[in-house]
């Protein structure tokens, strides 16, 4: 049993979330039933799910449907999940990157390309167990505060399920994930203010409407779990066993978190060997929190106003930055950011190497890497694995002005010639 769930098993339950048994508190190990409740009564910590598993086969994963729902037995969702209406995420590319190793200077380095999700961003495998959790509690309304990537999965998830939904961005945010959220036609409302004030609209809204499932707020706890997929997928993957290094962009800090709890549950089932697996966290500079805390040796974030071509990361006040700090110090890691220049040549460093076009979160974690690597926080000997959470044609506009064609001539053979210098 795991995180310390006690002797309430699924046979009793109120709702059939699979193996999770009930809600706990991250400060102080608090047990409650599992409800669409976020923060702790008893101490006002976060709350997070614990299960009882019991026993897990890799032939029983691997038999498993081309999709998170392989590892529902390690998440909180019925039985007959894939038996509803979703989007289906997960099971992306696992790519080994040895181009992209050699201009790094490292041994070895694998991306894992969640640009191939339903909406082109990790954020489906999130709100498909965030929908799947909020059908059991009775929900009918799937909404979310967003910086633009979970605006477009919680919209395409809700339109596949035939649910409505609301969704919250701020204005500034890129046009092409406005269109993308727009496009299912639920309610897509822009916000005058960044996303620290969306999400404060949000939880006041959550409170006032009892019928709408926020995924990232009233239901996040259940919602967070599904970043677990990404530890799940990279061990099986890598033929299950854990990689040495992995590289996460920081947001909220929640799937750093989950990746994190991914790797140990992975080992506490016996499905990998219990290896560590040292974690680095990648901020971009413009919106920094965590990094700045971990430079200080500060254990408290202190929350700053997002300035950068980023947007997918401007959370200026991070829910789970002081949990990164913990995990990040705790494995060995290290947390470092990037200026928006490194943010785009990272963009087109992965691109040029690898042919992957990753939006500026993934320009992110690739600059982070290329810093850590050349401060020698990374060991360029161990296996490393990079997340790139997001596909570049969502943020177009962060690189538009950088790069286009070589040359315009005119349709004859002499002029494509003398263009290339041949």
């Amino acid at each position: 049993m795991t995180a310390a769930a006690h002797a309430q098993t699924p046979a009793n339950k109120a709702f059939d979330l699979g193996n999770a048994v009930e809600l706990v508190s991250k400060e102080e190990g608090h047990r409650q039933p599992l409800a669409p409740e976020f923060v702790s009564l008893e101490d006002f910590s976060p709350l997070e799910v614990a299960y009882d598993f019991g026993r897990i086969r890799r032939e029983d994963i691997e038999s498993g449907p081309r999709s998170i729902w392989r590892y529902k037995q390690l998440l909180p969702v019925p039985s007959n999940v894939e038996e509803h209406p979703n989007t289906e995420p997960g099971c992306t590319r696992l790519i080994r990157a040895d181009k992209l190793a050699k201009a790094l200077g490292v041994k070895r380095i694998w991306v894992k390309d969640d640009t191939g999700n339903p909406t082109h961003s990790f954020k489906d495998r999130v709100v498909a167990v965030a929908l799947a959790a909020a059908r059991e509690f009775g929900f009918r309304v799937l909404a979310c505060p967003s910086t633009g990537n979970l605006a477009n999965a919680v919209a395409a998830a809700a339109a596949r399920a035939g649910w409505d939904s609301v969704v919250l961005v701020p204005k500034t945010l890129e046009r092409a994930k406005i269109l993308m959220s727009a496009v299912y036609d639920g309610s897509l409302l822009a916000v005058d203010g960044n996303y620290d004030d969306v999400n404060r609209l949000a939880t006041e809204l959550a409170s006032e409407h009892e019928d709408w499932a926020f995924v990232n707020v009233n239901v996040r706890p259940y919602y967070s779990e599904g970043s677990k997929t990404l530890a799940f997928e990279v061990a099986e993957q890598l033929g299950w066993r854990k990689p040495e290094q992995i590289v996460v962009p920081i947001a909220s800090g929640a799937q750093l978190t989950k990746v994190y709890k991914g790797f140990n549950e992975l080992g506490q089932v016996g499905l990998v060997e219990p290896s560590p697996v040292r974690i680095f966290g990648a901020q971009a500079t413009g919106c920094s929190p965590v990094s700045t805390a971990y430079k200080n040796g500060h254990d408290v974030v202190q929350p700053v106003r997002p300035d950068t071509i980023a947007r997918s990361l401007a959370i200026g006040a991070p829910a789970d930055g002081p949990y990164v700090l913990d995990i990040v110090r705790k494995t060995g890691g290290a947390i470092e950011d990037v200026s928006d220049d490194e943010v785009r040549e990272g963009i087109r460093l992965l691109a040029r190497t690898e042919g992957i076009f990753a939006e500026t979160a993934g320009g992110v974690t690739v600059a982070t890497a290329k810093k850590l690597i050349e401060t020698g926080k990374i060991d360029p000997d161990a296996e490393t694995v990079l997340l790139i959470t997001g596909d570049g044609l969502k943020t177009l506009d962060a690189v538009q002005d950088q790069i286009g064609p070589k040359a315009t001539v005119a349709p004859t053979t002499e002029a494509v010639n003398q263009a290339l210098g041949l």
